[in-house]
Order: C-alpha cells, then sequence, then structure tokens
C-alpha cells in the first residue's frame, strides 16, 4: 500500500504540565478538503504549528508524501509544497498587494551568489512577476497590483494572505479560519475559489474554521478536536450528527440548521 498524502501519527505536543495534543491522529487524501474543527483552545493552531515546524512534536511523526517534516526547518516547509495562511493576517502591510505576493513566491526562485545577481535568477525573477500577477487577476485583485497592503479593506486583505500562499505553488494549502470576519458575500467568493482550487489546480487543503455554513459546504471529510483529543472523524453529514460533536461543539440547534 502507498503511504498516505498527509498524516499526523500518534502526535503528543506538551507545554510543561499542559498537554496541548494527546496523541493525536489523521490523514488527509491527495486532492481534498479536509476541515478540522473544534472549540477555542482545542489544539488546531498547533497542530498547524507543528506542520509548519514552529512546534516540534514531544511524541509522534508528520509525514508529508511518506517525508517526515520532523526533520525539517520552517524555511524549508514551502519548499517541498505546503503553504499556510494564518488565523492573524501576517502580510507585510508596508509592502504592495504584487510585492507580498513575490514574499510567498521567494521559495520558488533559486539561492544565488550575493552581489551577482546569475541569468537563471533573473528569469526566475521575471518569471515570478509574471505569475504573481496572473493570480492576481485570477481573484479580482490585481486593480491593488502597487497599493499598499495596509490600505485594503479587509475582506481583500484576506484574500490576499491566501494567494501569497499560493504564490509558492504548494500542493497542500493550510488555511487557518479564512473565512473569519467575512461578510456573506465573501465567504460564497471563498468558497467557490477554494472548491476551484481542487477541482481545477489539484491543490489538497487542510482547512481550520469556525464558519460552519463553509465547512459544511465544502470539506470532504472533518475531523473534530476537543481538549487536544479526536472526538469524531467523518463526512460532514455524519459530523454535524455526531452527539459527542453536537455536545461539544455545534451545539443542539447545529442539526436543525443544516
Amino acid at each position: 500500500m502507498s503511504a498516505p498524502f498527509f498524516e499526523l501519527d500518534n502526535v503528543v505536543v506538551e507545554f510543561g504540565g499542559l498537554r496541548a495534543l494527546g496523541g493525536f491522529s489523521f490523514q488527509v487524501e491527495r486532492g481534498t478538503i479536509h476541515a478540522l474543527i473544534g472549540p477555542n483552545g482545542a489544539g488546531k493552531s498547533t497542530v498547524f504549528n507543528c506542520i509548519s515546524r514552529f512546534y516540534t512534536p514531544t511524541q509522534g511523526d508528520i509525514r508529508f508524501e511518506g517525508r517526515s517534516l520532523l526533520r525539517m526547518r520552517p524555511h524549508e516547509i514551502p519548499k517541498i509544497g505546503i503553504g499556510r495562511t494564518f488565523q492573524n493576517i501576517e502580510l507585510c502591510k508596508r509592502l504592495t498587494v504584487l510585492e507580498n505576493v513575490l514574499v510567498g513566491a521567494s521559495s520558488t526562485i533559486p539561492s544565488y551568489f550575493p552581489f551577482w545577481a546569475s541569468p537563471g535568477r533573473l528569469r526566475s525573477e521575471a518569471q515570478a512577476v509574471k505569475d504573481a500577477e496572473a493570480l492576481l487577476e485570477e481573484v479580482g485583485l490585481s486593480h491593488y497590483r502597487d497599493v499598499p497592503a495596509e490600505q485594503l479593506g479587509f475582506g481583500h486583505q484576506k484574500l490576499l494572505d491566501v494567494v501569497r500562499a499560493l504564490a509558492a505553488k504548494p500542493r497542500l494549502l493550510i488555511l487557518d479560519e479564512p473565512a473569519a470576519g467575512l461578510r456573506n458575500r465573501e465567504i460564497a467568493a471563498l468558497n467557490t475559489m477554494l472548491v476551484g482550487l481542487v477541482r481545477e489546480r489539484g491543490i489538497t487543503i487542510i482547512l481550520v474554521e469556525h464558519v460552519m455554513q463553509l465547512v459544511m459546504a465544502i470539506a470532504h471529510r472533518i475531523t473534530v478536536l476537543s481538549f487536544g483529543e479526536k472526538i469524531a472523524e467523518g463526512t460532514p453529514q455524519e459530523v454535524r450528527t455526531n452527539p459527542m460533536v453536537v455536545d461539544a461543539y455545534l451545539g443542539k440547534g447545529a442539526h436543525a440548521e443544516t
């Protein structure tokens, strides 16, 4: 049998006497949207920070295409095909929209000897600009190409955060609450965009989100965390009717609303 596209295997994360994750495991299939949900403090951001190598698990392993991530440093993660966004928008706010996307693309540009711009690097930089401009055109941000990121509205800043992650050409995209604070029409546009990334580009997505209308609409599979433990996993229909999930997170009215 081939190795799973992506998996956490019995991951434990402890901060002193606090156990943030207690032997957490899950697998993500290639070309799917896998949502990770649960109440605040459940351990979702801890999972993402382990994947990004900001945290090192106390125990367990994290594998991408059969390769352990625990032997890598944070700056190496984008180079192997994993991109991410953050719960709090982490844009370079004084840089322009285009420059922010190019920051995301930096891992695709070959390194070079200091003070010597090789022909190969110049070609790579020129191609990165073309690719960044194409991404901005695709998502409707090309009009803001030369505008400082801090001058964008909140919804456009959230969108730019996703585009910057896409600039690294990831095969696995991990999104930390991309719909938080968005209006209904912006959520609908995000829905269409994420589904398109999977169908048209073959990108696999792991999504942490509290906006259940988005999760239930686009996720192929959902894993539910509570106090660092997996309490449920399955399709959206299976999860929203699971009594443990309703009690721990969704609430009694969830089934009636879905």
